[in-house]
């Protein structure tokens, strides 16, 4: 049985390349090339481009290579939710998960959320001990459906092209700094590119105008710069902000810097979104907004939205849900690597992280996936030109949460774990109540990935409790303990089961709200306000003082209209 089901799931493998199975291969050091430096690819683009920069980045005809491939089985497919809540029950659950190789959605304390093809659904129930059989809930009853409502339609995408279009300006122009600004105010492309998840095409042709309009406006804001390159060869992009981002390598003390990154896993489109959101906003809200020009005077803020390329691009074209890296490993139809498990701080190659086929193996070492050790190396040379890293935040999806270290283990503790869990929680508090009203739980990352607890053979409760995945290699871990970040965050976002990874594209503006205040939030306490200093209004322009937890359930919370 176990091998038709490995068939089954080569069959449903993309065909490796033609390369040599190499299991640590990484990527050559790139030196003075662009980070935007053409480069090969394995699928033909076609559609004609403006002559024009920085609109010459963007493509402005579809044509039938444009639609979305969706793969068939995704037909009658579902996602359910089990309550898991002891250790028997998680152990009997991964076990018969494993054996039938289901893809974990996510995991709690006290849930598990998987997917399922319908006819496979009794079998896996046969597996389990008898009270967890009737103790599941539905999520996704439709899978085929939510995924393809996640893609852009095709009305939409016409949209974006035909505002590039009409926003042109002549080729010979000595002002095209304004003609993007031009661009951006007339066809509001702001609003047409947070409309929809933008593939990753899309996405770097936008960081390459949205750099070069502020560069315009006001020297030095905004820089484009490379983090590294994938596995596939493809270029990892990054947007660094700050009132001194030319000049700060040259003064004696270092640099404060907060990195924020997403598409750590490629099928969190929300995340990736997300990322681009936040730099959009504190870019606009210079000279008005009087803690962003606070934190962009002290901070530079460097936000990588897609540390997945390869994967993203994957989700794009061949399979929605797929989570990985694409970085071949020691088993030829097995791809990628869970980057969030790749990393050196805590990592470990027990429990799942042994098997490539897992949806959470990090590889046989540390820094194996090639993204997870360009990220760490760009991050080593950065704090080696006078860079202090003082905050990290990971967004993933979903769960709404927000973690702070240790992952690997429970037993560790971060030495400010009292800081930690204040800024955590007055994180989630004015995503609340300033953000768009929804609620988002903290706690360590390690508890998050725990299910039930393992008694030992005396029958005691462990220390350390099952886990339905490995926990070793986390980003979060590696940036506090490592690189010394004071402040390091894994946020979960939207939603919380509903529709899982595949969150309708209306929530992109609320989720990027919650998040902006979350980071302004954690800038304004660094700064030494501790977020109870004054907070403009966003309607009236005014000063209020930020709503405690006591207020009265009829509180106006402030909300942005969804598009």
């Amino acid at each position: 049985m176990r091998s038709s089901l490995f068939l089954s799931y080569l069959l449903a493998a993309c065909v490796p390349p033609n390369s040599p199975v190499v299991a640590h291969a990484l990527p050559p050091q790139h030196g003075d090339s662009s980070p935007f430096a053409p480069r090969a690819s394995t699928t033909s683009v076609k559609g004609s481009w403006l002559n024009v920069w920085p609109l010459s980045l963007i493509r402005t005809t579809l044509t039938d290579d444009d639609v979305i491939p969706l793969k068939p089985n995704y037909d009658r497919q579902v996602v359910l939710r089990f309550n898991v809540s002891t250790y028997e029950h998680e152990a009997a659950f991964r076990r018969a998960a494993d054996q039938m190789l289901l893809d974990i959605w996510d995991f709690g304390p006290s849930y598990t959320d998987i997917r399922i093809p319908k006819n496979r659904i009794r079998g896996f129930l046969n597996m389990l001990p008898e009270p967890m059989r009737s103790d599941h809930m539905v999520l996704i009853q439709d899978l085929a459906r939510a995924v393809a409502a996640t893609y852009p339609a095709p009305k939409d995408r016409h949209d974006f092209a035909s505002a590039v279009r009409q926003g042109q300006t002549p080729a010979d122009t000595r002002n095209r700094g304004q003609g993007v600004n031009d661009l951006f105010k007339k066809h509001q492309m702001d609003d047409l590119f947070f409309k929809d998840y933008q593939p990753l095409e899309t996405i770097s042709s936008w960081m390459q105008y949205f750099a070069s309009m502020f560069k315009y406006q006001k020297e030095g804001l905004v820089s484009l710069i490379s983090i590294g390159k994938s596995f596939e060869g493809r270029d990892i992009p990054a947007l660094r902000l700050g009132l001194d981002t030319q000049r700060h390598h040259t003064k004696k003390s270092p640099r404060k810097t907060i990195l924020i990154t997403g598409g750590m896993h490629a099928r969190e489109w929300i995340s990736v979104s997300t990322v681009n959101y936040l730099a959009n906003m504190f870019a606009s809200k210079i000279g008005k907004d009087d803690v962003v020009d606070a934190m962009l005077k002290h901070f530079d803020l460097v936000f990588v939205p897609v540390l997945n390329p390869d994967g993203y691009e994957y989700t794009w074209t061949v399979d929605r849900l797929w989570r990985k890296s694409r970085q071949i490993t020691t088993m030829r139809y097995c791809h990628g690597y869970d980057l969030d498990h790749s990393f050196g701080y805590g990592w470990n190659a027990v429990e799942h992280q042994s098997d490539p086929c897992s949806e959470s193996y990090g590889g046989n070492e540390p820094f194996q996936a090639v993204e997870a050790s360009q990220l760490a190396r760009w991050a080593a040379n950065e704090t080696n030109h006078n860079v202090d890293f003082v905050a990290y935040i990971d967004l993933h999806s979903y769960s709404q949460q927000i973690l702070w270290p240790y992952a690997y283990s429970c037993d560790a503790k971060v030495p400010n774990l009292e800081n930690m869990q204040e800024v955590a929680m007055n994180i989630a508090k004015y995503m609340r109540l300033l953000g768009t009203g929804e609620y988002y739980s903290v706690g360590s990352a390690c508890e998050s990935a725990v299910s039930g607890s393992a008694p030992t053979e005396e029958g005691m409760e462990s220390v350390q409790n099952r886990r339905i995945e490995a926990a070793g290699g986390a980003a979060i871990d590696y940036f506090h303990h490592d690189l010394k970040a004071r402040y390091s965050f894994q946020i979960k976002l939207r939603d919380t089961g509903s529709y899982g990874f595949l969150l309708p594209r209306d929530n992109i503006v609320p989720v990027g709200d919650e998040v902006f205040e979350a980071v302004r939030f954690l800038g304004d306490y660094m700064l030494g306000n501790n977020g109870i200093e004054m907070v403009p209004d966003a309607n009236e322009g005014q000063q209020q003082t930020m709503p405690s937890e006591s207020e009265p359930s009829g509180f106006e919370l402030r909300r942005r209209k969804r598009r």
